[in-house]
């Protein structure tokens, strides 16, 4: 075998095939960096963007760039992009029929970063769930709960069903319910709920705050006050209120009632009434 024949025969595609492959090198390396610049430049916009698009808009800018990149290095080696594409696409199609399901997922999350009826930072309850928004991504949202627990929830799950939002509106009414015994006086009684609303400046004038008799129950006359605040306020306002009612109850002489039974005894019979 004649190695110097060989080897001048092959030569220029040895040189064709290492140029070939030191140009897919090159656009792999500026693929990287480009995804990397894509997703700078994304997390950049977050002045002008809503917080919410941040995530999924880098995560579509990278995978975008992967893709482009991919096509540049199949067509440096000559392959028909073309009929790939079209392949991609019918193996897309049975694969989008196999994950059904998590074509839904990505679909509810675009509705919901469509529609937005949560931004990131919003506490929301949906079912037994409740937490503030960590990040929403094309398949799941993330929250973290009230007693410092993580949840990844599928958007599919979350789009389902009711959703409350307890961020959304700027102000929230709170109810306090006070319990009198019947034969203490309504008026003072409601006299002490306005006093401390009078007390409590983080109560708004507006919309005013009401004061009922809300129910006569078995035990007690229950009163009930309804005020308003901002939503940011309104733990710190009812805790606040909740901690000075019995006090301020009983300073005016009033009683809290709770349930009991009377015993009625009739005498030389041996029964009970």
């Amino acid at each position: 075998m004649d190695w110097n024949a060989l080897l001048e025969e092959y030569w220029p595609l040895v040189g064709i095939i290492a140029l070939k492959i030191i140009w897919a090198l090159l656009a792999l390396a500026a693929t990287v960096v480009a995804a990397k610049l894509a997703r700078r430049g994304v997390r950049r916009l977050s002045r002008h963007l809503d917080a919410t698009l941040i995530p999924v808009l880098s995560n579509i800018a990278v995978w975008a760039v992967y893709i482009v990149g991919l096509l540049v290095v199949l067509d440096i080696f000559g392959a028909n992009t073309t009929s790939l594409i079209a392949l991609l696409g019918a193996a897309g199609l049975a694969v989008g029929l196999a994950l059904k399901d998590t074509l839904q997922n990505i679909a509810a999350g675009f509705i919901i970063l469509g529609l937005r009826p949560f931004r990131v930072g919003d506490t929301i309850q949906f079912g037994d769930t409740l937490g503030t928004v960590r990040e929403v991504g094309l398949f799941t949202t993330e929250l973290d709960t009230v007693d410092g627990l993580y949840v990844s929830a599928p958007n599919g799950f979350i789009w389902g069903q009711p959703l409350t939002n307890f961020s959304r509106n700027t102000t929230r009414r709170m109810e306090i319910v006070a319990s009198i015994a019947y034969g203490d006086s309504v008026e003072t009684g409601m006299g002490v709920l306005r006093r401390l609303v009078e007390q409590e400046p983080r109560i708004l004038d507006d919309p005013e705050p009401t004061y009922a008799v809300k129910a006569l129950a078995d035990s007690a006359v229950n009163l009930q006050l309804r005020a308003w605040t901002y939503t940011g306020d309104y733990w710190g306002v009812y805790w606040s209120l909740m901690e000075k009612l019995k006090p301020a109850l009983e300073a005016e002489g009033l009683s809290i009632p709770f349930p009991q039974r009377a015993l009625h005894i009739i005498g030389g019979s041996g029964q009970l009434q």
